[in-house]
Formats: structure tokens, sequence, C-alpha cells
């Protein structure tokens, strides 16, 4: 840890501490921050404050002209004017400025060399800072004092409220990214996730112009280095799946495919912690310990025990830790080509078989239409799973048009043989409200008997309205359950919801069928 300028930066506080260890910042938050603890197990506690999911609706992006053409500007990428993000940077740096004391991360998103990107938070909390140090992958001593000017810059003024009358600032927070300076801004919400998205959408822009698919995934290998990758929205099981102990961890959430193979773009884990099972989920418990963040729980004040499922403060309960406290993590962290890729869906319908094989032109359309349902908690306002699509697993942090992600996945499925599976970890003999949600015993047999090969030698039959290969038998898995108008009670009402969910399917596709092909537009659901 060393004192830093931040001059260069436009900020004179005196007092900057730069990549201070996890003790040093667990002292300073204790003293400094309120709602600070420390846990029974060692991790530290902090509070997010108001915030306590991400605000997808206040990011924008800043609109210049080198980036024009290349940003998918919408609802997902809603544009921002320079000056009006000159605006908001300043809003930051005065708030940073009258601050005591401010921290400094430098660390890297990416482990393949090759491609490698240099991020510097600045932030004034020590939560966010210890947050931020897992986060980023760690850089030595040495690199450290080579690191220099950063390829961008994270702004954290998450305490100061956004100026509502800002011309594309809509609420009191404000989440601006500028392509072109390499800086991100953050005011009025202080929930670290913001930070860790931040980066990846940074990733999602610089990747694919080198050629390079950025995925939101998480990914393991086997002990004969068979790599499997595995798709899915927050709460659709990336994490808690990819957690194996008999395969070592590449990372749980985001991850590129290049021509050398699968990297890893973070340096930890954030898993999601509500109703947290050490039976079920032993290497997410155990890794809760020195150096670990938890974010949002509640804890008895006496013993400093954790009460996973009290979600009093949100559903959205978090841990924050360095991927090597998953023991058999793989460091550094990545992998070859990847021999199966998983696509996990949440259906809220209970509709779509726990696991079915897809053509090639299945898996495009599937990415492409990215179906799950948003999980409670994720996002500020969802109190309940909803239906949703997200292109490629991952919309609001795609900054190309999902096409151009969709089309370099079908490059390298074509080019390497990869067998593509569509696993439902959501809800099964009806519908949320009405069914259960899918056992995590009977998923972890499905992706056991994908890795050994079982599922791929098994029959299969077309799902009948969406296509889809069917196994009619897993290991350890009862055949009714694979098929799932088995576990309807209501066989009429199962086909009516089916067709429902296939409206939807063909509904949404409506805006990419101008660039799919025929072969991708014939893998739609029939209705």
């Amino acid at each position: 840890m060393t004192h830093f300028s931040l001059e260069d930066h436009g900020i004179t506080v005196a007092n900057v501490l730069r990549n201070p260890s996890p003790a040093r910042l667990y002292e300073e938050a204790i003293r400094y921050e309120q709602g600070s603890a420390v846990s029974d197990t060692g991790a530290l506690i902090a509070l997010s404050g108001e915030k306590t999911g991400r605000s997808p609706k206040d990011k924008r992006i800043v609109q210049h002209q080198e980036v024009l053409d290349d940003v998918w500007w919408g609802d997902v990428n809603i544009a921002m004017q320079d000056e009006h993000f000159d605006a908001a940077r300043q809003s930051a740096l005065d708030y940073l400025n009258s601050r005591d004391r401010l921290y400094v991360i430098d660390g890297y998103a990416g482990w393949d060399p090759d491609y490698q990107v240099k991020i510097r938070v600045i932030c004034e909390r020590a939560y966010h800072a210890l947050f931020m140090r897992n986060m980023l992958i760690r850089p030595t001593a040495e690199q450290l004092e080579t690191f220099r000017t950063p390829h961008y810059t994270i702004y954290n003024a998450g305490r100061f409220p956004a100026n509502e009358h800002l011309p594309g600032v809509s609420s009191k927070t404000s989440v601006s990214l500028c392509l072109k300076r390499g800086e991100f801004v953050i005011l009025g919400t202080e929930y670290a996730g913001e930070m860790k998205k931040g980066v990846f959408t940074i990733m999602n822009y610089i990747m694919p112009k080198q050629n390079v698919l950025s995925m939101h995934c998480s990914a393991n290998e086997g002990e004969d280095g068979n790599v499997s990758i595995f798709f899915g929205l927050s709460g659709t099981g990336k994490t808690t799946l990819s957690a194996d102990p008999r395969r070592r961890l590449i990372g749980d959430d985001e991850h590129c495919w290049s021509d050398n193979g699968v990297f890893n773009i973070e340096g930890g884990c954030y898993a999601k912690v509500i109703d947290l099972d050490p039976e079920a989920e032993p290497d997410i418990y155990n890794a809760i310990r020195f150096g670990s963040v938890l974010e949002n729980v509640v804890y008895d004040p006496d013993t400093r025990a954790v009460n996973y499922a009290d979600n009093a403060i949100t559903e959205n309960t978090r841990c924050s830790y360095p991927v090597e406290y998953i023991d058999n993590a793989k460091i550094p962290c990545v992998g070859g080509t990847p021999n199966h890729v998983i696509f996990l869906t949440c259906d809220a319908f209970s509709v779509l078989p726990p696991v079915s094989r897809l053509t090639p032109a299945q898996a495009m359309y599937h990415f492409i239409s990215g179906y799950t349902a948003k999980v409670a908690g994720t996002e500020m306002g969802v109190t309940e799973p909803e239906a949703t699509f997200s292109a490629c697993f991952g919309a609001p942090f795609m900054v190309w048009h999902p096409t151009k992600y969709a089309e370099l996945l079908a490059e390298k499925l074509r080019e390497n043989d990869v067998k593509v599976w569509l696993v439902n970890t959501g809800w099964t003999g009806g519908p949320y409200g009405v069914g259960k949600r899918m056992s995590i015993a009977h998923t972890r047999s499905i992706i056991d008997a994908i890795h050994d090969g079982s599922l791929e030698r098994a029959e299969t039959r077309p799902d009948p309205i969406f296509g889809l290969g069917v196994p009619q038998e897993c290991p350890n898995v009862p055949s009714e359950v694979l098929n799932p108008v088995n576990t309807w009670n209501d066989k009429a009402a199962f086909e009516e919801t089916a067709m429902k969910l296939a409206r939807l399917f063909h509904d949404n596709f409506k805006a990419y069928e101008d660039q799919a092909s025929e072969e991708i537009r014939a893998a739609a659901p029939k209705v």
C-alpha cells in the first residue's frame, strides 16, 4: 500500500491509499463506514445504502462520432452528449475532492496477457475498494510499479446524487461511460455491482473489435482439460453450477473466447447468497472468510453469524471473494476451447425441459433470444420472477448489436464442433406460484451427464412446440421430470402455457428477423 497522487485525474486529496491490503481496508471500513462489521467467518459486512441492485435505466454511453456506428443505441445503450458527461464527471470530481481520504485500486481485466486491460478505480468507500480488489485481477508488486496510465478509469462518487436536471440524467442515479476517453462515472448509487458490470461493459466493447467473443458466462474445466461454459443471467445458476468440486473453476460470470481459448475477465466471484446452503453450495460457503465482502446481509449483532435466509434488506444479498478462495480454482484463469456450451434459463412458465440438446441453428436462435426470468432482487423494483428476453444472455451489458456477438459465437461453434445444451433451472410442475423450483440435485446430475457423455448418447425426442432434442433418460433424474408436461396435473393448461411462451419467443425475435438467416428463423418454436 502506498500513498498516491491523483493530480493527473484532477483530484488533489492528499490522503490517497493505493491498493491497500484487505486488513487495512477492514480497519478503514469499520472506522469510517456506518453498518460495517466483521462476520463470524471473517468476511467484511457492508451496506450499499438505498440501492441494493443495479440501475440499468440510468446507464448512459457518450455518443462520440468515433463510436457512433459501433454501439447498439436504444433502451440498453442510451446516448449521452459529451458536454453532459463532462458535467457529471465534474460533479464526481468535485465530490471526491471534498473527501478526507480516497482509495485507488489498480488491476487488470482479462487473464490472457494478449488481451489484458488496465483498470483504475477511484472511490471513497473502503468497502468499494475491497470489492474491486477482489473483482479485478490483482497485480504483483512489480506490475504495480509499472502500471502507469490505465486504459480505463472508474470514478465512483456514488454517495453524491446526480443532477436530475442535467440532460441525459433521469434520476439521482447516473452511471455513464465514455469509451473515447476511457472513463466511467458513478453518481447516486453505492451498489458495488455497478463497478463490476461497468468493467464488463467496457470489455464487451473492446473484445469484439479484436475478434474475441466476450460472454456473460461461467466456465470450468475437467481433469482431462475439457472446458464447459455456462451462459445465463443472474440467478440462473452460473455461479452455483460452475463451482463444481470435481472440476477446476475458470470463473463464475464473465469470460472471453479467443483463438487461444477461454479466459476469465475477473479476479474474483460475486455470488448471490440468499438462502445459501453450506451442503448444496459448499465452495461458495467456504469462500466467505477474511478478505471477502458480504453485501446487505442480516446478521446477529452479538455472534455476527449471518442469517442467509433473511431478505429484510434485499433478496439480492451478495458475497465478493477472490477466485482463489475456491479450492479448485484454476490459476491463471484460462482454459482451452470449450467442448460444451450450456445455456441456463430460469423458465418461470415451467414448460421448457430441464435439459435439451440444440442444433447449431437452435443454438443461435436461443442465444439471440436469451430467454429467462429476472430473479427477485437483481434489479431495483423486481420483487418476483418475471419472464424476460435478454439478447446473448446479457443484453444490459452488450455494447454492439446482439448479432455481432451471435456471429462470433456461430463462427466458434462451427470451427470447433461444440455441443450446445439448454438447461432449465426454473420451475417444474407448474408456473411460478403453482409449481416448484427445479431440484438443484437434478440439475447437477444433468450437468454431470453432459460432462461424462451419457446425455450425448441418450435417445432424444423433439419437443412438439419448441423442437428441442429432449433426452429420454438421465442418470439420477426421474424420467417424468425430463418431459415437463408429465409434471403438470392439468395437461391442457400446460399446452396453453407452452403456446403462450412460444408466442412470446416469436414476438421478441421480430427485432432480429431481418438480420437472421432462414435457418435460424426456422429454429423458432411452432405457433
